[in-house]
């Protein structure tokens, strides 16, 4: 009788690593995808949900903290300089921005997966004079659930989203609305 053929691990490590490791990008992939559609599912479902508590980098000064904006009604929106509908909504923003800055009201916009060179030359060619901070991976947009640009969020005073433009908004009365309606603890029209 021959003895029995001992059998090594280690050619099944070989492969057995690499395994493990596609296993764990995909579900790390899928629970960001998860995390990504909470906010839109939550909107959908009548719920205000807490809007993420992020810093982002300004395109000048300190990051910008959406925690620090506690206290203020804030229009969050997203764009980026090649986007042509956020071209016709940016003079839209200025002007809620002027007019409702006074009575508590913040607009922030933020530059998404763009370049730093076109973003700055979009906000000097529109002046835009409100805080502008850029996510240049898309990974703030995907925390809120942005689908593409313009997406534009509302969040109330106490930290809450209200509600969303899920696309590009040119009616200065829609704004002027959306931003009563934001001050106001509302969740806006479109």
């Amino acid at each position: 009788m021959s003895a029995p053929v001992q059998r090594s691990w280690r050619p099944f490590a070989g492969l057995l690593v690499p395994v493990l490791v596609l296993l764990v990008l995909l579900v790390v992939g899928l629970s960001r995808h998860d995390q990504s559609q909470v906010v839109s599912e939550a909107l959908a479902r009548g719920e205000t949900p807490s809007a993420p508590a992020i810093s982002m980098p300004a395109f000048s000064g300190p990051p910008l903290s959406l925690t620090a904006l506690r206290g203020h009604a804030v229009v969050l929106n997203f764009w980026a300089s090649w986007c042509i509908p956020c071209r016709a909504e940016a003079p839209q923003l200025e002007s809620v921005w002027r007019e409702f800055r006074p009575k508590g009201l913040v607009v922030v916009g933020v530059d998404t997966q763009d370049l730093m060179t076109p973003a700055r030359t979009f906000l000097t060619q529109y002046r835009l004079t409100f805080p502008t901070v850029r996510d240049p991976d898309g990974a703030v947009a995907r925390r809120f659930g942005a689908t593409g640009v313009p997406e534009t969020f509302f969040i109330s005073a106490d930290g809450r989203i209200l509600g969303k433009f899920p696309g590009e908004q040119e009616d200065p009365a829609v704004w002027r609305a959306a931003a009563s309606a934001l001050l106001d603890g509302r969740a806006p029209q479109q």
